[in-house]
């Protein structure tokens, strides 16, 4: 066994995904939040391809299928409800645009830290504060008091990762926005929805709904074309406001959507934006997920992203003895034609939502092109076995 000190940043879905896999390496994982407690709902997220691989090799297969939403498909709608275009779960094997595994954020969230908290230190309530690294290792400070030495520390602290700001630069230095902004929302299911998602598109605009596993509640979505995003992410009611503005005058259900702004109690909104780096560590610092290689909402991809992701880093470290240059360097390679597909995907689908200058010819995508990509961002990369590594195996076959 191992008496690596691992410290990582974030505990929404990558942070613990990468606990499980470090722990399961030998490694002595924490793992620091700034939120008081795991934060619940939040939008679906889908696992297709290589991240359903992961999944089954976590144990967590049988768990997370239990979870799911349990979406059959989405309606492309008009504005008087008729379907203009049907997506089905079963589409594609599953790894359509509705993936046959598709979960609330919040729930994966949850099933990972149980999965993790008896292998893993969760510290709520807390964040880093100030970090500084040597050639053997990291000495941290904790906002809530403390000191602490770590051999690597990880961030999986999202797109406005602190961890990042402070380790490798301002957050302009790597977060491209797309051109949009995305928000969601629960509302009280007055909409009759069962089992299928609705979307609307109007010049630029969108909105929808998505079902739950609740048949009482849903997740109102909305999205609109914005050249820039200057409200602060934290300013809930600047941002319920540029809502009601942007999407005034939208049809379909779109009146009656808004009329919950006000009741939400997750209202999340947000650019549609890429993080893109050289390198996704600093000496012995190293970041993970959406802090290193957001692909955007609109990639569908950020969950599998975290998951591979995981899987990766830590088995590339535990093959590296715990080195970290040869550790990252390793992950980076396998990782990095994952990232760049999803992130041209990501791309890709927001130019096809945004508004188009009149009298400009939609561009027709080559399709040979265009499915390579699909085979790459969906298959990923080789997993390897690490069979050379320790693997203490899942803890429910413990």
């Amino acid at each position: 066994m191992s008496d690596v000190k691992v410290l990582v940043s974030g505990a929404s879905i990558a942070g613990p995904a990468l606990a499980h896999w470090l722990s399961r390496r030998g490694a002595a994982v924490t793992v620091v939040e700034q939120a008081p407690a795991l934060r619940p709902g939040g939008q679906a997220v889908d696992a297709r391809g290589v991240a359903k691989e992961v999944i089954r090799r976590m144990g967590l297969e049988s768990t997370v299928r239990a979870a799911c939403t349990d979406t059959a498909g989405a309606y492309v709608v008009d504005a008087d409800g008729a379907v203009l275009e049907t997506f089905r779960a079963e589409d594609d094997g599953g790894d359509g645009y509705i993936s046959e595994i598709e979960i609330l954020r919040g729930d994966l969230s949850q099933l990972l830290h149980d999965d993790t908290c008896d292998d893993a230190e969760y510290l709520f309530g807390d964040r880093i504060a100030e970090l500084t690294q040597d050639a053997d290792g990291v000495d941290v400070a904790f906002a809530a008091g403390g000191r602490r030495r770590f051999d690597l520390v990880v961030g999986a602290d999202g797109l406005h990762s602190p961890l990042r700001a402070m380790e490798f630069g301002p957050r302009e230095q790597f977060v491209r926005h797309l051109g949009m902004v995305l928000g969601f929302y629960t509302v009280p299911n007055e909409f009759g929805l069962d089992r299928w998602m609705l979307d609307y598109h109007q010049g630029g605009r969108s909105a929808g709904l998505r079902p739950v596993p609740d048949p009482t509640r849903a997740i109102a979505m909305v999205s609109f074309a914005s050249p820039g995003f200057e409200i602060d992410h934290r300013d809930v009611e600047a941002q319920k406001q540029l809502v009601r503005e942007q999407m005034d005058g939208v049809g379909w259900l779109t009146p009656r959507i808004l009329e919950h702004l006000d009741d939400a109690p997750d209202f999340y909104l947000d650019q549609v934006a890429q993080v893109v780096m050289d390198d996704w560590h600093r000496g012995r610092v190293g970041l993970l997920g959406d802090a290193a290689f957001c692909a955007s909402p609109m990639s569908g991809a950020g969950t599998g992203l975290a998951l591979v992701g995981a899987y990766l880093l830590a088995g590339e470290l535990a093959t590296a003895g715990w080195d970290p240059e040869a550790g990252f360097a390793g992950y980076r390679t396998r990782m990095r034609g994952f990232v760049e597909a999803n992130q041209e995907l990501g791309r890709m689908h927001v130019q096809s939502l945004l508004p188009q200058a009149p009298d400009t010819p939609a561009e027709e995508p080559d399709m040979e092109v265009l499915t390579a990509l699909i085979e790459q961002a969906v298959g990923g990369p080789e997993l390897p076995a690490y069979d050379d590594v320790p693997d203490l195996g899942p803890r429910s076959e413990r």
